[in-house]
């Protein structure tokens, strides 16, 4: 049975604008706004899910979805890197960052590797059961809607830091787990001065 999953990015908040590790930081104001304004242009699903993080809850809540938490959405566990910034972490381990952008395998933060996040959004991915409902929708941090496309289209892992995941994007996948056609990056606001 074919499957329809489709993965929405959660609305900015302060922790992305800084190019943080994730944590767990909530919308900001001007984040719930946008998703407010996308509403309109979500499509129809069957089941509504969430990543647990805050950002995620408050996207979907924004978006008037009534979605119910999804462990295995969970963001990507950067360990100790958690709420850092980007580049005060490269100061500071410039051969534990290079280790963990060059080596799918490698976890210098205490968390999760790359390879393990793909693999547990991957497990995810292939036992969404079939619907006929119109599918799942699910809010889901970038670096889970990153996994779920190197899953699908059976990607080598180092791919995932080559796809950029926008907020607000759809992402939508149909197919079933060892067959997935994925459409990237449809914008669910209006691009600005439309």
């Amino acid at each position: 049975m074919t499957v329809r999953v489709m993965l929405v990015s959660p609305a900015m908040n302060a922790a992305l604008r800084e190019a943080r590790f994730d944590g767990d930081a909530p919308l900001d104001p001007a984040g719930e706004r946008s998703a407010r304004a996308a509403a309109p242009a979500l499509p129809r699903s069957g089941t509504a899910l969430s990543g647990p993080s805050e950002r995620c809850l408050g996207t979907a809540a924004a978006l008037g979805l009534a979605a119910r938490p999804e462990p295995a959405l969970t963001g990507w566990d950067l360990g100790r890197w958690s709420g850092r910034r980007l580049d005060e972490v490269g100061a500071a381990e410039p051969a534990a960052v290079a280790a963990w952008m060059g080596d799918p395998s490698a976890a210098p933060h205490g968390g999760e590797s790359l390879r393990e996040l793909v693999e547990r959004v991957g497990g995810w991915l292939d036992g969404v059961p079939g619907a006929e409902d119109g599918g799942v929708l699910a809010v889901a941090e970038p670096a889970v809607v990153r996994a779920a496309a190197v899953h699908a289209l059976a990607l080598p892992v180092k791919a995932f830091w080559r796809l950029d995941v926008a907020p607000l994007v759809l992402t939508e996948l149909n197919g079933r787990s060892g067959r997935w056609n994925v459409r990237l990056g449809r914008p669910l606001t209006a691009p600005q001065g439309s």
